[in-house]
């Protein structure tokens, strides 16, 4: 049983990927019995908020329960399963917003800390997807707002949805745990070093991996790096190159019919073997069955 759905495609300059919808906004489906017993991944982000129901998500092979307003967010090209059982006399009602992260390009430039938060939420290591306890927040509202929107096409409609979808972000900022205050973004060095060193990182990951040139890139010592890097990012630079080549494999894996040999050497000139190993301890499935799942 379906409440109440509405549909917002978004153009942007920048143009996605053949055959990718830029953006998709679905407000307050209701369902009666469970949904997506299968796993699956998007192209875009997906903003997922639980008003109700009872179930549990699973997320690259870690599972989060469900509870009555919860938030959810799901990055580009990440598997996961939303499993709500069938329950007499209680409903799963939820709102879903999947878009084009690219969109928000122009809204976020004159907001560069806003900008490097939401990169974080769709490109960066999040600590949870999942985040329980939502209901004293007003991101019920701008979704509210958001569906309001989008019911009847009107002159200014994706400009006031691209300011609403800003408020959002925000909201999330504000109200998400882990996030690095305004005053650490901009007055730690360290944090200024990370940004240069995964920039350096996202520009030579195609590459085999050298510690000592990325230090004489950025005039460092490849101690200081590698210490700045793990205590400021969380990870380890092999962790964060490990994650930045899967996030390539899986839109290869996604979009193209390259072989898995073929998208090892595209990522990182990796051996098929290696690439596969890595790509299952990152993502808890093999290449293939990735592929499998997104076609």
């Amino acid at each position: 049983m379906i409440d109440k759905g509405a549909s917002l495609n978004m153009s942007r300059n920048d143009h996605p990927p053949e055959g990718m919808d830029p953006g998709l906004f679905m407000y307050k489906f209701k369902y009666i019995d469970g949904e997506s017993l299968y796993f699956h991944a998007h192209r875009g982000i997906e903003i997922l908020y639980i008003y109700s129901g009872c179930g549990e998500i699973m997320v690259e092979n870690q599972t989060y329960p469900i509870e009555d307003h919860t938030l959810v967010l799901f990055q580009p090209y990440q598997l996961h399963r939303v499993m709500v059982p069938p329950a007499e006399g209680r409903s799963y009602i939820r709102t879903n917003l999947t878009f084009d992260p690219g969109f928000m390009d122009h809204y976020l430039s004159a907001f560069p800390i806003l900008g490097q938060f939401f990169r974080n939420l769709w490109r960066g290591s999040l600590r949870q997807p999942v985040f329980n306890g939502m209901n004293d927040t007003r991101i019920p509202e701008v979704l509210k707002e958001l569906h309001q929107c989008t019911e009847h096409a009107a002159a200014g409609q994706e400009e006031n949805t691209g300011i609403l979808i800003l408020q959002l972000i925000r909201l999330f900022q504000t109200r998400l745990p882990g996030v690095l205050s305004e005053d650490n973004l901009l007055h730690s060095r360290g944090s200024s070093h990370v940004q240069r060193i995964t920039e350096w990182l996202d520009e030579h990951y195609k590459e085999p991996f050298s510690l000592e040139a990325l230090a004489a890139s950025l005039h460092l010592s490849p101690y200081h790096i590698s210490h700045v890097f793990k205590q400021y990012a969380g990870i380890t630079l092999s962790e964060y190159l490990m994650q930045r080549r899967v996030r390539e494999a899986c839109i290869l894996l996604a979009n193209t019919s390259q072989s898995i040999g073929e998208i090892a050497v595209e990522v990182g000139n990796l051996s098929p073997s290696y690439f596969s190993q890595m790509f299952k301890k990152n993502k808890g499935i093999s290449p293939e069955k990735y592929r499998n799942s997104i076609h």
